[in-house]
This record gives C-alpha cells, structure tokens and sequence, in this order.
C-alpha cells in the first residue's frame, strides 16, 4: 500500500460519528462488497452495497479471511495487511482463511505463505472447492495441526 495516503472521514451505516479512514481502506472495502453479488440468485433477496460492506467488516472481525480467486498483487495485498493488522490487534485469537483459488501469481502467493509463518496466531486454512498450483500452497502453509478440506473439494 502506498505511504502517505491521506485519511478521509467515513461512516459506517448505523454509526453516529465518523472515523477517519485511508482512501485506500474505503476502495478496497467497496470493491469486495461485490464479493457476494455474482451468488445471489434472481429470487434470493436483495441486500444494498452497504450492508454488504458491514457484513464483510463483521467477517473480518471475526478474523475470517478469504482466497475466493486467483493469488494476485491486491489479493494478496489485501490479505497481507488484514492479517498483519488481526494479529497485532489480538495476537491469542486464531485467524481462519477459507481457500477456493485456481492458483495465480508466484511472489505474492510466497508472500500469503510467508506471512502465515510470520503471524503470531495460528491460522487455519479451510479449502472449500479448488486449492489448486498457489492456492494449494498457501493451504499447506497453515499450521499443521489447523488444515481441513471440505469432502468434494
């Protein structure tokens, strides 16, 4: 992430003051309200952009991380520095990232990997459809005794 990125007020749905926030923090966190969007089926209800934005705080505060594409730069980036930030904030409570990768990019898979390692808490990896090349990688690097793969994946 760029150093020096001004911080901008921004407030969540429901809160009553604002928090002052990076740019950067603001566009990744709209980008991954998408997330959920291609799952919804035409008759599932609908849930604005919003609330998909305090479903995936909620997610990250409840240490849950995702790999649901293929390792690249900002993927990696992204879950580098959640990582990193969780285990400084609480450095007793484990870390869970859910794995359904078609593989990617080497550097910043060796990098997921790597800080993994690097991590104080234990982190679970949970493949649940394709750990594949990278993402099989990053899957093994979890800690040994915290690894699982659903039945069909």
């Amino acid at each position: 992430m760029p150093i020096g990125v001004p911080k901008v007020p921004f407030r969540s749905p429901g809160e009553e003051d604002a928090s002052w926030v990076d740019r950067v923090e603001i566009y990744t966190l709209i980008l991954l309200c998408d997330f959920f969007e291609p799952y919804a089926s035409k008759d599932a209800c609908t849930v604005s952009k919003g609330y998909n934005l305090i479903l995936i705080n909620r997610l990250y505060r409840e240490r849950l991380l995702f790999l649901g594409q293929e390792v690249d730069n900002e993927i990696s980036n992204q879950l580098i520095g959640l990582m990193v930030y969780l285990s400084i904030e609480d450095d007793t409570k484990d870390l869970y990232l859910f794995i359904n990768s078609p593989g990617g990019w080497v550097i910043p898979g060796v990098a997921i990997y790597d800080t993994i390692q690097f991590v104080q808490p234990d982190v679970h990896t949970i493949c649940m459809g394709l750990a594949a090349s990278m993402g099989s990688f990053i899957l093994v690097g979890g800690e040994i005794t915290k690894r699982l793969a659903f039945p069909h994946a």
